[in-house]
């Protein structure tokens, strides 16, 4: 009686979802919902892993290699341009993917994303200047930003909403092992072999996953002829995305450590990237036909409270994937490499806590709680964090970061089954690319207000020394530099004080600013993430259709090839044909 009941009341809430008001544009989107049996969703998962991995590893390992880049260009100065070029577009075409596959279909829109990916870094390598590589880092990132939205979204087209959270639990262990091994691959290449082929060590895998998703992958085809779906395309809404992340993105790159946070260069920027987001809300709102972010979806509670959460999450992740590193470079004077192995911890820990809370979905369809304890766990951790010296015990650093990974793989991949099925089954792409594009919008903001933060405390502490101004900026530039006082002529006494009153004070500010953020999110999931019964009346049929499409698909290809599995079901098992089943 009670699961009755349950059934009923999901069937109901599902039902009043599906009322959810369409843009006024009279298009009409196919549902590209494709539940497939366990066999086939292994195949597809795996090719997708493989694209998940490519997309994980890339990152890591061009940040390894920066300095050697560097040092071959004699472009010290604006190295920094180059893992920017790739934030800022991967940040900026997240959104559009969404609607785009919404449109032109999910593996068109996944191949375009690959092949964006593979051109850019192709050519990056192939770079006579820094210019070059910074460029076609961009074209990269238009791809790469695609990648992990669009692999979300195909999973959630051919996975059941309750069944999803294990599979996207494994996928936060893929990036995370991604993270892991991809420091150390970029170090030996960059040491070993040279400092191209860590823009073009990641292309065959990034070919062999393209060409298994084009085989593999069995989406419903997307109706209309290539006209019909150009003309439904919100072109000034993806130029309006474009311009509002180009203006503010770039002013977060630039403030505090190219210009001023004061100056002209950068509020001008600012303000108008602000401007240019209100515009696009009120396009998106009253113009669009087919809009790329639906205003109508904030009306759901859960959605608002996913976006807020996801980018705190978003700002702590990327803000200690960055300075922890920096951190035992500058206080305990360790190489790269050396620095890079002490982010196993974390990475291990959001790898094992998003498997585990995946699994954990499927096996219960409740998520609300794992979520609002994932941002607890992160705030206690990133407040334990705040007091990291280099005096503090190595063993005690490793237990603080792993549990940080916990709480942060907590909160990855369940926000992504929560904000789905808050919504109907036709913004699930919407919302799920706009998640994605949050955290990343988010991890912007936190490596400008980190560098900030960290720089201000020392600067103070350098001024109060008397350093000369080049001194300063030196140390800026490069925190490192402290464990080698000799190299600009400062004490160790000096070094010491720049090290314990600049740079920790400003680690301990950003670790203290994070963790009030991880309580703030704690709150928002508490109070408006929602739950959702993660079964839904229709999928029983869906199942059913995918399963009969599959056998189709088999018994006309054995038909035309007269090959001996004729008569054999999708498992390879021996099956009865209707009478002209085979025919049709």
């Amino acid at each position: 009686m009670l699961e009755s009941e349950t059934a009923t009341k999901n069937e109901h809430a599902y039902e009043t979802e599906s009322k959810t008001p369409s843009p006024p544009s009279g298009v009409q989107l196919t549902d590209q919902t494709n539940l497939l049996p366990f066999k086939q969703v292994v195949t597809v998962f795996m090719a997708l892993s493989l694209c998940v991995v490519v997309s994980a590893l890339d990152s890591v390992i061009v940040a390894t290699a920066l300095s050697t880049v560097a040092s071959a260009f004699h472009a010290g100065s604006i190295i920094s341009w180059v893992p920017s070029a790739y934030l800022m577009t991967s940040t900026a075409f997240q959104p559009l993917y969404g609607r785009f596959s919404d449109i032109f279909g999910r593996k068109s829109a996944m191949c375009i994303a690959m092949s964006l990916y593979m051109a850019g870094n192709l050519i990056a390598g192939f770079s006579k200047s820094i210019i070059q590589i910074i460029v076609f880092r961009g074209v990269a990132g238009a791809g790469g930003g695609g990648i992990i939205g669009m692999m979300q979204i195909i999973i959630s087209d051919i996975i059941t909403l309750r069944e999803r959270g294990k599979y996207q639990g494994i996928i936060g262990g893929v990036v995370a092992m991604g993270y892991t091994v991809g420091p150390v691959i970029g170090g030996v290449l960059a040491e070993k072999v040279g400092w191209k082929w860590c823009f073009w060590v990641t292309l065959p895998v990034a070919l062999t996953a393209t060409v298994v998703v084009v085989l593999v992958l069995p989406l419903k085809p997307v109706q209309g002829d290539m006209r019909k779906k150009l003309l439904v395309v919100d072109y000034l809404g993806a130029i309006l995305t474009l311009v509002a992340c180009t203006l503010i993105m770039l002013p977060l790159i630039w403030g505090g450590i190219t210009f001023p946070w004061v100056s002209a260069i950068v509020l001008a920027p600012l303000c108008s990237g602000f401007l240019v987001v209100l515009i696009f809300c009120l396009w998106e709102w009253k113009g669009a036909r087919l809009p790329i972010v639906p205003m109508y979806i904030f009306k759901h509670q859960t959605v608002s409270g996913v976006y807020i959460s996801m980018f705190v999450n978003g700002f702590v992740f990327f803000s200690s994937l960055y300075y922890i590193p920096q951190f035992f470079q500058v206080a305990l004077g360790y190489s790269p490499i050396h620095a890079g192995l002490f982010l196993i911890p974390l990475l291990i820990g959001q790898m094992s806590s998003s498997w585990i809370a995946g699994m954990t979905i499927s096996r219960t369809g409740r998520y609300r709680a794992i979520v609002y304890s994932g941002f607890g766990v992160l705030a206690i951790a990133c407040g334990c964090i705040s007091t990291f010296k280099e005096t503090t015990a190595k063993a005690t650093m490793v237990v603080l970061m792993l549990l940080a990974g916990v709480g942060s793989g907590m909160t990855m991949q369940t926000t992504t089954v929560a904000v789905q099925a808050a919504v109907a089954r036709k913004d699930m792409s919407v919302v799920t690319a706009f998640r994605n594009f949050i955290r990343m919008l988010g991890g912007a903001f936190s490596l400008s207000i980190a560098s900030t933060l960290v720089n201000n405390a020392m600067k103070s502490t350098m001024l109060s020394l008397g350093l000369s101004s080049s001194a300063i900026n030196s140390i800026v530039d490069d925190p490192t530099i402290l464990a080698r006082p000799g190299a600009l002529s400062l004490s160790s006494e000096s070094a010491a004080l720049i090290l314990t009153q600049g740079y920790t004070i400003g680690f301990r500010n950003l670790f203290f600013l994070d963790a009030s953020l991880a309580v703030l999110a704690t709150v928002v999931s508490f109070t408006m993430i929602k739950h959702k019964e993660l079964l839904r009346g229709d999928e029983e049929k869906l199942k059913q259709e995918g399963l009969d499409a599959l056998k189709a698909r088999k018994a006309k290809h054995d038909l035309e090839k007269g090959g001996k599995n004729f008569g054999k079901d999708v498992e390879g098992h021996p099956q009865k044909l209707v009478e002209g089943e085979a025919r049709e």
